[in-house]
Formats: structure tokens, sequence, C-alpha cells
């Protein structure tokens, strides 16, 4: 290793801590950004842990797919914290510092339509937001023609021996995930017996914790929106709280919830 790489030439730090530029002259802008920049970080870590979890999955490599889920599960936790330190700006001071977005929005996050097209909660034409994005589009769209992480444990599940319709092995990859039968019937024999189908047991907690925290953090969202502008509209043209009070709705691993009932 070379003597001449410190720590702030490793992180790249100079360029790290050049990438804040407030545009209002307000205070609060600084944590604005950094809070949002920092976000993007912790997704790029989730996105790189799902990728290699998924191929695990695909390959029936369990266990180092669990720490990678672990991970994410843990950086999802920094995610939600966030809310808690964005929530110290006041409606005063984001009113100083929202004139200056124009029509920038978090829901132009690529990487968290990336991340939320990777767990399966998949709509193409939120792919059109991204056209102007660098590679994004492009990126988006071979996503959603692939397996997303549920759908390839469903099909672990069916090369393991459980009965799965085939309408859900052989979906149409890019569109929205529903509640299947013969899933939740799969689940639910795991669940039963959990010392039988130990790994795939340990896979389904797993994904109940992204799914969990993925709830949380939205929740976190629209309470930190809510406290901060009311019942404004987004900046990026999204209806705000009653926008994300229906995203809170919907679920990426239906049967791993609906199996607690049937069980």
């Amino acid at each position: 290793m070379s003597n001449s790489v410190t720590y702030s030439s490793y992180l790249d730090l100079d360029k790290i801590l050049a990438s804040q530029h407030p545009s209002s002259g307000a205070h609060d802008e600084m944590l604005f950004i950094v809070v949002h920049q920092a976000s993007e970080l912790w997704l790029k870590l989730c996105l790189h842990e799902l990728t290699a979890a998924r191929d695990c999955i695909e390959s029936d490599d369990l266990r180092p797919a669990f720490k990678m889920l672990s991970r994410v599960a843990r950086a999802q936790q920094q995610l939600i914290q966030s809310w808690d330190v964005l929530s110290t700006m006041t409606p005063h001071d984001y009113s100083q510092v929202r004139p200056h977005l124009g029509s920038s929005s978090g829901f132009q996050s690529a990487q968290y339509r990336m991340m939320e097209f990777m767990l399966g909660g998949r709509d193409a034409k939120h792919i059109a937001l991204h056209e102007e994005n660098e590679d994004w589009s492009e990126r988006l769209q071979a996503e959603i023609a692939r397996a997303s992480l549920y759908d390839a444990a469903i099909r672990l599940l069916s090369r393991r021996g459980f009965t799965i319709d085939t309408e859900v092995t052989e979906r149409d990859l890019a569109g929205a995930y529903t509640h299947n039968a013969s899933v939740e019937a799969a689940w639910a024999a795991i669940y039963r017996d959990p010392n039988a189908h130990w790994d795939l047991y340990e896979l389904a907690e797993k994904l109940v914790d992204l799914e969990y925290h993925f709830q949380r953090w939205r929740f976190g969202h629209l309470k930190t929106v809510e406290r901060i502008i009311g019942f404004k509209k987004g900046t990026g043209g999204t209806p705000g709280v009653p926008y994300l009070a229906g995203v809170l709705k919907q679920a990426f691993f239906p049967e791993l919830l609906s199996v607690r009932t049937a069980i």
C-alpha cells in the first residue's frame, strides 16, 4: 500500500465536502443538503448489498445473503433516523429554502426508485422521470426486466419443491406483484415447521425486516413532511402528505404479512 494514501485521499473527502452548494443564504439549507446527500450514500450501500443478496438467492446460497440483508436493514435504520435530524427544521426555516428548490424533489431520487424496483414495487411510469438523469432510465428499465428480490425468493421456493402457481413464476416482471394464495401457502408451511426449512424461514424474516424498515422510513417521511409543510403540495408536484399516506399502504411482500394471519 502506498504511503501517500491518506484518510482524506482514500475517501475522496475533498470532493465530498465541497459538494454542498447552498443557494438561499438560509442557515438551515446546509442541514437540508447534507441530510439528503447522506441518504443517497446510504441508498448506494443498500443497492450494492441488495444486488449481491439477490445473486446469492438466485444461486441458492443463502448464508451470505443473510449478512447482506441484515446490513441493508441496519442502513435503513440510518435512513429512518435522518428524518429525526431533518425534523429540527421548522416551517419558517423551510420557507426560506423552498423557493430555491425549483421543481426538484426527493420523488426524483433514482436510487430510491431503484431500491423500490429491486424489492418488487414496480411501476414503469416512474422511469420517465429519469430520462435526463445520466443512464438511470436505462438502468431502471433493465431492472424491471429481471426478477426482483422477492421474485428470486419465490422462484427459490419453487425450486425447493413448494407448489407455486406458474402465473407467479412466469409473470410479467415489469408489472406490480400481487398477492397469490400458492405463495402464501408455501410461506405458511415454512412458518409452521421452521426447523424443517430453517434457511427459508430465516430468509422470510430477513425480507420482513426490509419491509418493516422501509415502511418505517416511509412513515418518517410522511410525518416529517406533515410537520414542516403541513398539507401543501410537494415541490415535485405530488399532493404531498396524501400521496405519502397512499404509498404507505403498499406492500412489497404481501404474503409475508398475510401469512401471519393464516398460520
